[in-house]
């Protein structure tokens, strides 16, 4: 017998009845998770990858990771299915999947290699972050704000007659939102900064149901700051975050430019806080930008 052959983890009837058990029960919280309308926690982005790891790295083979890598794909692919999400969503959420999904790998291979009999005791510990948000442990800092600020080349009057004509449907110049197809504002209607008047910001459809629109109504008017609150919100991006004030400033930085802030706040959809917080930070603030120029503001 070789050397390789003597080194081989060896296949046991007990190996597999536990890999059975966590597939089981990986699958019994996937559908309790999605009945219970938490399907956008933690649990669907890291337990159910680390149960998913670990009860491929218990299996004993040696190419462990492949089958990890494989069937992480397909569990992301068929979740993108049965929750009728789109591309952007997978590709958002892959990075933390396959991270989340290896890691634990890479974890309890190592601990069955080095010839500890409790490997399984670490499948807990690795669940604890996964549990963010599915009502058993609470969700961390879900309301987040994100600032942007822009200075263009026009005297104060001249910007504040520019935002109330409204914004108006624009190409998108932020690479990271054309790589991702991050849905934007196809139509766009509405003008004014006296209370009352609303801009409406229509989404296009996808495969997955019709777009749905975003309506945002002037709240309070003030010398160059206007606040708005979200009247209606329909739109496709409406289950990763949840609008809850926005607010447009401008002040004359000298006599030929003027500085304009966008200020949102909004509840994020999507656990864990420590990944998705500063993904969709990222993102906004790029839809952030978008938005002045769809205000003419560049």
């Amino acid at each position: 017998m070789d050397h390789d052959d003597e080194s081989a983890p060896q296949r046991t009837s007990a190996h597999w009845t536990l890999a059975g058990l966590i597939a089981v029960f990986g699958l019994v919280l996937f559908v309790g998770v999605v009945r219970e309308g938490n399907a956008d926690s933690a649990v669907l982005f890291v337990a159910l990858p680390v149960l998913l790891a670990a009860g491929l790295a218990l299996t004993p083979r040696r190419t462990a990771h492949g089958q990890v890598f494989a069937a992480t794909t397909v569990a992301l692919l068929l979740a993108a299915v049965a929750l009728h999400e789109g591309a952007v969503c997978v590709i958002l959420a892959a990075p933390l999947v396959y991270g989340v999904a290896h890691g634990a790998t890479a974890l309890i291979r190592a601990l069955r290699e080095a010839n500890r009999p409790y490997a399984i005791i670490a499948v807990p510990l690795l669940l604890l972050p996964g549990l963010e948000g599915s009502g058993i442990a609470p969700r961390v800092d879900p309301e987040q704000t994100v600032e942007v600020a822009r200075v263009v080349g026009l005297p104060v009057d001249r910007v504040a007659d520019r935002l109330a004509t409204g914004p108006r449907p624009t190409a998108v110049r932020s690479a990271p939102l054309r790589l991702l197809g991050v849905p934007t504002p196809g139509q766009v209607s509405g003008d004014g900064l006296d209370v009352g008047d609303r801009w409406m910001f229509g989404y296009h459809g996808s495969a997955h149901g019709p777009g749905g629109h975003l309506l945002a109504e002037v709240e309070t008017v003030a010398p160059g700051r206007v606040g708005f609150r979200f009247v209606e919100d329909s739109s496709i991006t409406a289950r990763w975050f949840t609008w809850q004030h926005a607010e447009l400033t401008w002040r004359a930085i000298d006599p030929g430019h003027t500085e304009v802030q966008v200020r949102v706040d909004y509840t994020r959809g999507l656990d864990p806080s420590w990944y998705f917080g500063p993904v969709q930070q990222v993102l906004l603030g790029a839809g952030m930008r978008h938005l002045l120029d769809m205000l003419a503001l560049r």
